[in-house]
Parts: C-alpha cells; sequence; structure tokens
C-alpha cells in the first residue's frame, strides 16, 4: 500500500508501545479462565494420580498422547514458515513468520507438559528422562525406547527454534528501544537487543546466523514428526506397525501447523489493523499448502487401508474395518470429512482468498487432526488380540481440563507475545518494501 519504511515501524511499534486493546483484554481474560480451570485439573491430577483419567488396561494410551502429537504437529509450521522458505528465498513468508516462531515455541511447551504429566510424578520427572547412574535411585534410560528418543527430538527442536526466533527479534527490539519513552521500557528493550548497532558488519553476521540456524532446523522439521511417529510405528501393535508413519506424520503436521498460523494470524491481522501487512496473497498461499498436505494425508488413509488388505493379516485387516465401521465409526469419519473433504473447497479461489471461509475451515482442520491422533491411538488400542480384554475409552473432566490448560497457556503465551514483541518482522519488511510496492503497484 505504498508503505514507507517510516510508516512499517510506526503500523507495528503501535500495539506495543500503546495501551492494550479491549479486544485484546477480552482474549486475555478468557485464556487466563480457561488456564485457570486447567491448572484446577493439573493440581487433581498431580494429587490423585493419573487414575482420574479414563484410562484402563486395554486403553493405557489415549487423550494425553493425541494431545501430545497434536501440539507437537502444530509446532511445524513456524519452523517451516521460518527456516525452509528462508532457505528457498521466500519473500511471502516475512510478514508472517515471526508469530509462526512463537507460535512453535508455545506449541512444543504445551506438547511437553502431557510426558511430564503422564508419568504421575512430574517431580521425579526431570531426572528420569536423564541418563543418570543408579546411585541417584533411577536406572539408566532405555535408549532403545523411542519415548527416549521424544525427549532428545523436542528438546533440540525447541533449543533451535527459540534461538531462531530470539535472533530474528534483536533488531526490532532495538528499533523499540530506540524508540521508547520512558526509562523501564528503554532498559528492558534495551536488554533484549544485545546492544544492537545495525552497522553493516552486525547485520552481515546476522544473516549468516540466520542462514545456518535455518540450515539446521530444516532437517528438524523431517525428523521431529518422524520420531514421534515412532513412538507408534515401533511397536507391534495393529494400525500401528507401519512404515507409512513418518512421512505421514510429518505432512499431518505441516497441516495442521499451518491451519493453526493462519487460525491466529486472521485474528492478529483484525485485532492489530495489519491488513497491509498479512494481505489476502499470504492466505491465499497457505491455503494452497493446506490443499497439498491435506491431499497427501488423504492419500496415506488410503494407502493404510490397501496395505492392510494387501498384508493378508486378519488382525492388521480388523483394525482398519474396526476403525470406519466399530465403535469409534463417528470419530473416524469426522477424521476423514475435516482433513479429506474439507481442504479440497480451497482448490476454489473465491473460497482460499475469502478470510471468514479459511478463518473456519482452518479450525476445522485442526479438528480433524486431533481425531486423525485420537482414532490412530485409541482405535488401535480398545479392541486387542484378546476380546476378552476389549473396552471403551470415556474422557474424565481431568482428560478435557489438562487439555483445557494446556490451551489457556497457549492463548495465553501467544497474547502476551503479541502485545509486547513486534508481532511481525520489521527488519524483514522492509527489506522487500520497495520489490512489495513496485509489484502492487503493477
Amino acid at each position: 500500500g505504498g508503505k514507507t519504511v517510516h510508516d512499517v515501524t510506526e503500523d507495528i511499534c503501535r500495539q506495543v508501545e500503546g495501551k492494550p486493546t479491549k479486544s485484546w483484554m477480552m482474549g486475555m481474560a478468557i485464556s487466563l479462565a480457561t488456564l485457570g480451570i486447567g491448572t484446577y485439573a493439573v493440581f487433581m491430577l498431580l494429587w490423585d494420580g493419573i487414575g482420574v483419567w479414563g484410562l484402563n488396561k486395554t486403553v493405557g494410551w489415549a487423550w494425553d498422547i493425541t494431545n501430545f502429537v497434536w501440539w507437537v504437529g502444530i509446532g511445524h509450521a513456524g519452523t517451516l514458515i521460518s527456516a525452509i522458505l528462508l532457505l528457498f528465498r521466500q519473500k511471502w513468508r516475512m510478514s508472517i513468520n515471526r508469530a509462526a516462531e512463537a507460535m512453535t515455541i508455545f506449541a512444543v511447551i504445551c506438547a511437553a507438559c502431557f510426558p511430564g504429566l503422564h508419568m504421575g510424578r512430574l517431580w521425579v520427572g526431570f531426572y528420569w528422562a536423564l541418563p543418570l547412574p543408579n546411585t541417584w535411585g533411577s536406572l539408566w534410560v532405555n535408549f532403545n525406547s523411542p519415548l527416549l528418543w521424544d525427549v532428545f527430538a523436542i528438546s533440540t527442536y525447541f533449543t533451535v527454534s527459540l534461538v531462531f526466533w530470539y535472533i530474528g527479534l534483536i533488531p526490532d527490539f532495538a528499533s523499540i528501544r530506540d524508540r521508547a519513552t520512558n526509562k523501564v521500557s528503554k532498559a528492558v528493550y534495551g536488554a533484549l537487543s544485545f546492544g544492537w548497532d545495525g552497522a553493516a558488519k552486525t547485520w552481515m553476521r546476522y544473516e549468516s546466523v540466520a542462514l545456518i540456524l535455518a540450515g539446521l532446523a530444516t532437517p528438524l522439521v523431517l525428523s521431529v514428526h518422524t520420531i514421534v511417529s515412532f513412538d507408534f510405528a515401533t511397536s507391534v501393535i495393529p494400525g500401528w506397525h507401519t512404515t507409512i508413519f513418518p512421512p505421514y506424520f510429518v505432512a499431518g503436521a505441516i497441516f495442521s501447523g499451518f491451519a493453526m498460523v493462519l487460525t491466529l494470524m486472521i485474528v492478529t491481522r483484525k485485532t492489530f489493523k495489519l491488513e497491509d501487512y498479512i494481505t489476502i496473497n499470504h492466505i491465499e498461499l497457505m491455503n494452497i499448502v493446506i490443499i497439498i498436505t491435506g491431499s497427501i494425508v488423504g492419500i496415506a488413509y488410503i494407502t493404510e487401508f490397501f496395505i492392510a488388505w494387501y498384508s493378508g493379516v486378519d488382525a492388521e485387516q480388523y483394525a482398519f474395518i474396526n476403525r470406519a465401521t466399530g465403535p469409534y465409526w463417528w470419530a473416524y469419519w469426522t477424521m476423514m470429512t475435516c482433513n479429506v473433504i474439507s481442504p479440497q473447497l480451497f482448490w476454489f479461489k473465491k473460497i482460499r482468498t475469502n478470510i471468514a471461509a479459511t478463518f473456519i475451515l482452518s479450525i476445522i482442520v485442526n479438528i480433524g487432526m486431533w481425531f486423525e491422533r485420537f482414532v490412530i491411538i485409541v482405535t488401535s488400542l480398545h479392541r486387542d488380540y484378546l476380546p476378552s480384554s476389549w473396552a471403551m475409552f470415556y474422557p474424565t473432566f481431568y482428560d478435557v481440563g489438562v487439555y483445557l490448560f494446556t490451551f489457556g497457556l497457549f492463548f495465553t503465551a501467544f497474547l502476551l507475545f503479541a502485545k509486547f514483541f513486534p508481532v511481525i518482522n520489521m527488519a524483514e519488511v522492509k527489506s522487500i518494501i520497495k520489490s512489495s510496492s513496485l509489484k502492487s503497484n503493477k
């Protein structure tokens, strides 16, 4: 829209420097209320033990692991948008990468809550997951277990994503520091900006570090959800023991991650009046990624059924027939509708460029991806080789409450980020402002 470099700084610093808006206050109140209800559920879980969940002898994993995998998946889009699109020099990422990276960090924190809570004794869980000798009172961890691979994969992913996100914030913190009028803001943003001076040599080092971190983060996009899929693929349970899981989980993670980025960015765009920066073009390109990944996920679902039939293994065939026609049929068909059918609507340009339709479909996709994880985990467990041990899983208030806790934590963290940090990468947007303006004028 013919913006100057000064306009970019003014527009993006406005929400950091100004008072919180009514819509931000309302959102924070809802998030804190959700977090409060969830905190009660977490306290009771730690007080009474995981028996308060709806787990039983047959279904030993349920909502907890479903939510863990769902949150890890949501964390994938941030690193993909930031790292891979940076390496491919895609300029359209520059308005959305900051919020996507923040979303990654908060989603991984939410995911990390579930394995800790599933241990039952969270206070000793911090060293149970570490390779400590027996003199400490714990056994050496089992390095053959994919659950331990999760610990290393997710901690590495979180560390690299956090450093990448923070490095990108430093020039913008310096801009806010230089504009600050009160001493507290000047001191806080001064400390956060690490003495950034904006010299050519500083920029050269900044760009080199960003490129190196992008190179490190790119394999993590593939490896993290691949390792999460190994939790299931390395078992011998029908419906889990399959080699398609790694690519299928990675595609599903990018699919759900992009949907969550769209949900957050559409709200941010409206709340902070950033229509000139998060444009219809950005939303359309992200919707195209959702079409591609949604189609890959659909092919994976069909492939699973074909391989179950082709294998000739009765237990494998039964597991998939049971998913589609058994007691949890409603979850399976919700998953298929939300993940395979709904993204195909984005083939129509009118729908993929419509803000309201995109917002609704992005939420539908994430509902479908939650049901995908639920279907994989619960329907494979609830009917095993012995009909005498078949059981149903019914979530309790505490299952739902812990999930609400992570929602409250995620949105509280995101709202605080959106208020006190620049939600769009000013430095990168300024670098493309001339070429973008020329393109829009044509």
